[in-house]
């Protein structure tokens, strides 16, 4: 087997197999993120704060049909790492198949039902007259695109569950230069507008997933499927739902939660939600070494599990920890300096600088929790306590939901509560995600049978 497309995280150092993981990984969100920072500079600088608006306006909807299959991805890398790291290699190879067979299905639905509620999605939560034509084209654009999404996310939780988070790097950066070229040239050359802005971002995101499909195909093994490993299982399929379909629970539900959050600001104009949406991709941006660090910890949790070595889970936990704090205490002190000249790159408008500036700073105060929730989740997601998952996506829910409606009728905090309801959001669910840790229940949610393992090979 190739050395270079396979990683055995099960012996050697764990900080080390996790940062040398997380490299790649952490380039690849980035260049991920480039998409929507692209899209946001071309609309908000070039076509308006109202456009900027507009597109703001159906992130949380548009994430919502994402993060399902998104989290589908997840469950099923979590199988096959879990299979590879007992060594069940043939397992391996079918979770891959059933695994594509599910989110191929799921992706289609999703298609289907966001293209066709999407006006109907975006009345619902308010969104303000004048942007609410450009939002309903930009969301319909970008929901089409739902099966391309489901396959990026399919094959990147496929590879990185094996250890190897370099391929999907290779093939982000060249959908990003793909995606600037696009937006150039829907937006400034054939006047598309808002349409040609997602269109640019889908069509990257397809060749990115495409490509890294077709290259995995040729060069790693466990891609290289015999008919008996391509055969429809039940036990598989089910196996990969009642994994994936929790994780999938919890996307859905932060989304729900952001999309009650997006109705709250919604509530305050186009103004607010301009400054909301700037802040948001920030926030995103900001979010993915925290993210990256998770998903490593994931895979490494993943294997080590199936391999009977919860010790090295914990050992590789507590370092991912100390890393995350670090940074978050970093972008703290950045962001002290520097929030108001962040926003003005999305934005000229100069109140909707001043507000999301002042509204960075305070969100860059939580970041350390932020960084916990997710470091947290990536142990116990890798390790199979996926029940856990639906739980805390819950705890957001009620937290985006509960806090919102208290803030936004105490005197004085008015729009600030759009941003402080996600601050408090954040310490709740780390607290939770804490105590799950120290429960230690995750030990026991090993979900493959570790007397049928076999060897792991050396890689």
């Amino acid at each position: 087997m190739n050395n270079i497309y396979v990683k055995n995280m099960t012996q050697g150092s764990e900080i080390k197999h996790i940062l040398l993981f997380t490299l790649p990984l952490l380039a690849g969100n980035l260049f991920q993120q480039l998409y929507n920072i692209v899209d946001s500079v071309i609309v908000g600088r070039y076509l308006g704060h109202e456009a900027l608006a507009a597109v703001g306006a159906t992130g949380s909807i548009t994430f919502l049909f994402y993060t399902l299959c998104n989290g589908l991805s997840a469950g099923a890398g979590i199988l096959i790492s879990q299979s590879f790291g007992a060594g069940r290699h043939d397992d391996v190879k079918r979770y891959i198949s059933n695994s594509a067979y599910t989110l191929f299905a799921v992706g289609a639905g999703l298609t289907v039902i966001s293209v066709i509620a999407a006006q109907a999605l975006l009345q619902f939560l308010d969104t303000p007259q004048n942007i609410l034509s450009d939002a309903v084209a930009y969301m319909r654009t970008a929901c089409a695109g739902t099966v391309a999404v489901a396959a990026y996310n399919w094959i990147n939780s496929v590879l990185r569950a094996l250890g190897d988070s370099k391929t999907p790097l290779y093939f982000l950066i060249i959908a990003s230069v793909l995606n600037v070229g696009l937006d150039l040239l829907f937006v400034f050359v054939f006047g598309m507008g808002v349409v040609g802005a997602a269109a640019a971002t889908v069509i990257s995101q397809g060749v990115s997933a495409l490509g890294s499909i077709l290259f995995a195909a040729k060069k790693n093994e466990y891609l290289r499927l015999k008919r008996e490993h391509l055969r429809l299982r039940k036990d598989h399929i089910t196996r990969c739902l009642t994994t994936g379909v929790p994780i999938a629970l919890q996307n859905a539900l932060v989304s729900v939660s952001m999309i009650s959050l997006q109705k709250t600001a919604n509530s305050f104009g186009e103004t607010v939600v301009a400054a909301y949406t700037a802040t948001m991709r920030v926030e995103q941006l900001i979010q993915q070494p925290f993210n990256s660090i998770g998903t490593a910890l994931s895979t490494f949790s993943g294997q080590n599990i199936g391999a009977g070595k919860p010790e090295r889970v914990v050992a590789g936990y507590r370092r991912s920890m100390l890393i995350t704090a670090g940074f978050a205490t970093l972008m703290l002190a950045v962001f002290a300096l520097t929030a108001n000249y962040i926003v003005g790159f999305f934005v000229t408008d100069a109140l909707v600088v001043e507000i999301g500036g002042k509204a960075l700073l305070l969100s860059a105060c939580f970041y350390v929790p932020l960084g916990f929730i997710h470091t947290t989740r990536g142990l116990l997601n890798g390790a199979g306590d996926v029940l856990f998952a639906f739980l805390n996506g819950l705890a957001e829910v009620i937290g985006r939901i509960g806090f919102a409606a208290v803030l936004v009728m105490i005197p004085g905090v008015g729009m600030w509560s759009v941003w402080l309801t996600t601050c408090l959001t954040w310490v709740l669910t780390a607290v939770m995600c804490l105590i799950r840790y120290k429960s230690g229940v995750w030990r026991k949610k090993c979900l493959v049978d570790l007397k049928q393992g076999g060897e792991v090979k050396n890689a």
